[in-house]
């Protein structure tokens, strides 16, 4: 998609009805005519990187021999996915959050529609491997991948600024993983 690739080569400021015509060879209303608003065109972005991010941690979880290393096989996974596009990152968590959804916008419900299977099987994949009820499981699992995407923000943030963090991503990850498996 022209988006993405806009994404990858200039940032979040490159990713416009604009850009994204100009390289089509087409006009902004044909862009608009498949996109017609800002929240239909993150959610083309937005829903296969999230299933990418859900297959990813499913995977990283399936022969997990207990909780200590499901948690750690779906942080490291979850981690590594977003470290490795922070703009991809900075479009699925942030972008949305920034965006300013007209109350009709049916295009969003059809988003969401598309997103709760998804994250669903994100945290089911893991809650599968915790100990407790069903609600409890799934509820840490959301939290973890919460923390997850923290540290993601603030390497991120970092990145943003050109401002080193004093502590390694790998390191970051680790002092994470041992938190969240101390017993």
């Amino acid at each position: 998609m022209i988006a993405h690739e806009l994404l990858s080569s200039g940032g979040l400021g490159a990713v416009s009805f604009d850009a994204i015509a100009r390289r089509l060879g087409a006009s902004k209303q044909a862009v608009l005519y498949w996109f017609p608003t800002k929240s239909d065109l993150l959610a083309a972005m937005f829903v296969p990187w999230l299933e990418a991010e859900a297959e990813g941690a499913v995977r990283a979880v399936a022969d997990a021999r207990d909780r200590t290393e499901a948690i750690e096989c779906f942080v490291r996974a979850i981690a590594q996915f977003h470290f490795d596009d922070l703009n991809r990152f900075r479009m699925m968590y942030l972008v949305p959050q920034t965006t300013r959804r007209r109350s009709n916008d049916r295009a969003s419900d059809a988003a969401v529609k598309k997103i709760h299977p998804v994250t669903s099987r994100l945290y089911n994949a893991l809650a599968d491997r915790l100990e407790g009820n069903n609600d409890a499981a799934r509820a840490e699992a959301f939290a973890i991948h919460s923390a997850v995407l923290g540290i993601v923000l603030m390497v991120g943030l970092a990145d943003a600024v050109h401002d080193p963090l004093k502590h390694r991503e790998e390191d970051l990850i680790d002092t994470l993983i041992r938190s969240l498996t101390a017993i």
